[in-house]
């Protein structure tokens, strides 16, 4: 069974950066070949989609609050994905979580639906201060 644990959370002023990391485990395939993703959720809010990567083309896909600032990437030798995160913003402040799904991939997930992704990690909390 997949199994994803991520890292790199911490607190910072607006306008620093952070590298996110995610590292899986229990691929049944190259995890090039999986559909993989960034989600948040801030305190009272549902959880949205970040960015994700899909398929073994890597095609990348962004939320537009995000777009420009943030980018995301894997390393297929390590079995790890990455955010990394830059010009943030006070808003960015959430709990993030990776998330996976054997291919194939699909438009849902490109449209970042989280009901498509079945792994997730138990998150990493992201502060950005004012």
């Amino acid at each position: 069974e997949v199994q994803l644990v991520e890292s790199g959370g911490g607190s910072v002023q607006a306008g620093g950066s952070l590298r996110l990391s995610c590292a899986a485990s229990g691929y049944t395939y190259s995890i090039s070949r999986y559909c993989m993703g960034w989600f948040r959720q801030a305190p009272g809010k549902e959880r949205e989609g970040v960015a994700g990567i899909i398929s073994s083309t890597s095609t990348t896909v962004y939320a537009d609050s995000v777009q420009g600032r943030f980018t995301i990437s894997r390393d297929n030798a390590k079995n790890t994905l990455y955010l990394q995160m830059n010009s943030l913003k006070p808003e960015d402040t959430a709990m993030y979580y990776c998330a996976a799904d054997s291919p194939p991939c699909g438009r849902a997930h490109r449209s970042l639906d989280m009901g498509v992704f079945p792994y997730w990690g138990q998150g990493t909390q992201v502060t950005v201060s004012s």
